[in-house]
Protein backbone atom coordinates (compact mmCIF):
# COMPACT_ATOMS: atom_id res chain seq x y z
CA UNK A 1 0.00 0.00 0.00
CA UNK A 2 1.04 3.72 -0.64
CA UNK A 3 0.46 5.10 2.56
CA UNK A 4 1.65 8.46 1.60
CA UNK A 5 -1.69 8.60 -0.09
CA UNK A 6 -3.81 7.72 3.17
CA UNK A 7 -5.72 10.61 3.05
CA UNK A 8 -7.43 9.70 -0.22
CA UNK A 9 -9.04 6.96 1.77
CA UNK A 10 -11.99 6.44 2.89
CA UNK A 11 -11.42 6.63 6.75
CA UNK A 12 -13.98 3.73 7.25
CA UNK A 13 -11.66 1.57 5.11
CA UNK A 14 -8.45 3.11 6.82
CA UNK A 15 -9.33 2.08 9.76
CA UNK A 16 -9.20 -1.54 9.17
CA UNK A 17 -5.63 -0.60 7.33
CA UNK A 18 -3.95 0.97 10.04
CA UNK A 19 -5.07 -1.23 12.88
CA UNK A 20 -4.15 -4.64 11.02
CA UNK A 21 -0.78 -2.87 10.45
CA UNK A 22 -0.62 -1.87 14.21
CA UNK A 23 -0.91 -5.72 15.08
CA UNK A 24 0.91 -7.15 12.56
CA UNK A 25 4.28 -5.17 11.63
CA UNK A 26 4.19 -2.04 13.82
CA UNK A 27 5.26 -1.46 17.85
CA UNK A 28 3.27 1.58 17.95
CA UNK A 29 1.66 4.34 16.35
CA UNK A 30 4.65 5.99 15.98
CA UNK A 31 6.42 3.16 14.68
CA UNK A 32 4.11 3.13 12.24
CA UNK A 33 4.24 6.70 11.23
CA UNK A 34 7.52 7.07 10.92
CA UNK A 35 8.09 3.34 8.77
CA UNK A 36 5.75 4.98 6.54
CA UNK A 37 6.79 8.77 6.64
CA UNK A 38 2.61 9.73 7.06
CA UNK A 39 1.77 12.52 9.74
CA UNK A 40 0.82 11.18 12.72
CA UNK A 41 -1.70 14.47 13.72
CA UNK A 42 -2.98 14.22 9.64
CA UNK A 43 -3.48 10.44 10.20
CA UNK A 44 -5.22 10.76 13.70
CA UNK A 45 -7.38 13.93 12.28
CA UNK A 46 -8.66 11.97 8.90
CA UNK A 47 -9.61 9.14 11.19
CA UNK A 48 -11.47 11.40 13.81
CA UNK A 49 -13.45 12.58 10.72
CA UNK A 50 -15.39 9.56 10.84
CA UNK A 51 -14.93 9.36 15.12
CA UNK A 52 -11.87 6.57 14.98
CA UNK A 53 -9.56 7.60 18.07
CA UNK A 54 -6.63 6.37 19.35
CA UNK A 55 -6.48 4.02 22.18
CA UNK A 56 -3.40 3.73 23.35
CA UNK A 57 -3.98 0.73 26.01
CA UNK A 58 -5.50 -1.38 22.89
CA UNK A 59 -2.61 0.16 20.44
CA UNK A 60 -5.69 0.16 18.09
CA UNK A 61 -7.71 3.14 16.69
CA UNK A 62 -11.89 2.43 17.54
Amino acid sequence: MDWSQFQRIDPHLLVGLVNTELRNHAASLDDLCRTHDIDRDALCAHLASADYHYKSEQQQFR
